[in-house]
C-alpha cells in the first residue's frame, strides 16, 4: 500500500511541474493494483496479489502512414503471486495451488489503425520462485494492513528464468449511430516458458466512447500531433469482457518449464479457462481511473475451485 502512496504522490509531483493549459499529452505514467480483497469476499486464495507500474509513450503521429493513427511505446514492471486455499497454510496436504511468484520487467509496441484496430507485442523477462520475492511481498502486506501470519512458502515453486512474450489483437466489429454501444473482438497469444497458450472473447462497451484508437480500454489516450478529433472529451463508460483462454503451460502452477526439480508441490493446468471481466473506466484530459471485477472458471487439476478478484488501476498524462 505504500506504493500506491507514492505512485499517488509522484502524479502530484509531476502536475505541478506541467502546462496547466495543455489538453495533449503524449507521456502517461500509472499502477494497477490486483487483489481478491477487493471483492470483500474474505477470501484470500490463487492469484491473490498483483502489483504492475507502466509507462507509455505516443511516438509523433505526423510521420505516420496512412493505414496508422498512433504507435505507443510502454515500458512496464510488475509482480504476480499465487497462493492455495489461504496464505497460512501448516501442512502440505492442504495446498490444492501451489505457492509462487512472478516477477518481471519488460516493453511492448502497441500499433493503432484508422480502422480502428490494432495489434500489440509485448516482451517480459523475469523470474519465478524464491528470486521472485512472493514471500516477502505478502509478508510485508499483512503487517502493512494488519491480516494474519504467513506460512507455507517453503513448498513454492522452484526457480526459473523467465521469458515470455504476448501478441493481443483487438478487431471492432460494430458501434452504434449514437457512439454510445461498441463491440470489439479481442484475441491474443502468450508465447514463453511461464505462460504459453491463446485466447479470444469479446469486448462490450457502453457510454461516452472514444473510438478505439484513443481510448482508456486499449490503453492509447496519449497523443503526438494527432490526426482526428476524439468523438468525446470525456470518457465514462461501462464494459465487459467474456473470454475463452486455452492454456498450453503455466509454470505458477505446474512449475518452470525446464526445471527438472519443479517443486515440492506442483499440478496440471486445467487447459480451457472461461473468465468474465466487468468494469468502469473513466478518463478525462490528465487522468484515467479503472475499476473491474474478474470471474474465472477452475484452473488448476485439483481440489481448487474457481476464484475471482478485483482490479484498480489510476494514470496520469504529462509532457
Amino acid at each position: 500500500m505504500r506504493i500506491f502512496v507514492f505512485c499517488l504522490l509522484f502524479a502530484v509531483f509531476i502536475s505541478s511541474i506541467c502546462y496547466a493549459q495543455q489538453t495533449g499529452f503524449k507521456n502517461e505514467f500509472g499502477f494497477r493494483s490486483d487483489n481478491d480483497a477487493y471483492l470483500a469476499y474474505g477470501q484470500d486464495r490463487y492469484y491473490t496479489n498483483g502489483l504492475f507500474i507502466y509507462f507509455r509513450r505516443a511516438t509523433d503521429q505526423s510521420k505516420l502512414s496512412k493505414q496508422l493513427n498512433k504507435v505507443i511505446w510502454e515500458a512496464e514492471a510488475g509482480q504476480k503471486m499465487y497462493n492455495p486455499q489461504s496464505g497460512n497454510i501448516t501442512d502440505i496436504t492442504y495446498v490444492d495451488r501451489p505457492f509462487a511468484a512472478y516477477l518481471y520487467a519488460g516493453g511492448s509496441l502497441n500499433l493503432l489503425f484508422n480502422s480502428e484496430n490494432s495489434l500489440k507485442i509485448a516482451i517480459q523477462a523475469g523470474t519465478i520462485g524464491p528470486d521472485a520475492k512472493g514471500k516477502e511481498t505478502q509478508e510485508l502486506l499483512h503487517s502493512i494492513v494488519g491480516f494474519y501470519e504467513i506460512n507455507g512458502w517453503e513448498w513454492q515453486v522452484n526457480n526459473e528464468v523467465a521469458f515470455n512474450s504476448t501478441i493481443s489483437y483487438k478487431n471492432l466489429l460494430l458501434r452504434t449511430g449514437s457512439s454510445k454501444l461498441d463491440l470489439s473482438l479481442d484475441s491474443y497469444l502468450n508465447l514463453g516458458n511461464t505462460y504459453a497458450g491463446a485466447g479470444a472473447g469479446f469486448m462490450f462497451r457502453t457510454g461516452d466512447l472514444n473510438q478505439l484508437f484513443h481510448s482508456a480500454s486499449t490503453e492509447s489516450v496519449v497523443s503526438n500531433n494527432s490526426k482526428s478529433a476524439d468523438l468525446t472529451k470525456k470518457e465514462l463508460f461501462f464494459y465487459a469482457k467474456p473470454m475463452l483462454h486455452y492454456v498450453a503451460y503455466d509454470a505458477t502452477i505446474q512449475g518452470g518449464l525446464f526445471s527438472s526439480d519443479k517443486g515440492p508441490v506442483v499440478f496440471d493446468a486445467k487447459p480451457l479457462v472461461f473468465s468474465q471481466l466487468a468494469g468502469v473506466m473513466y478518463s478525462k484530459k490528465r487522468w484515467m481511473a479503472d475499476f473491474s471485477l474478474i470471474f474465472k472458471s477452475r484452473e488448476i487439476k485439483s481440489i481448487a475451485r474457481p476464484h475471482q478478484y478485483g482490479s484498480a488501476a489510476l494514470y496520469y498524462r504529462f509532457n
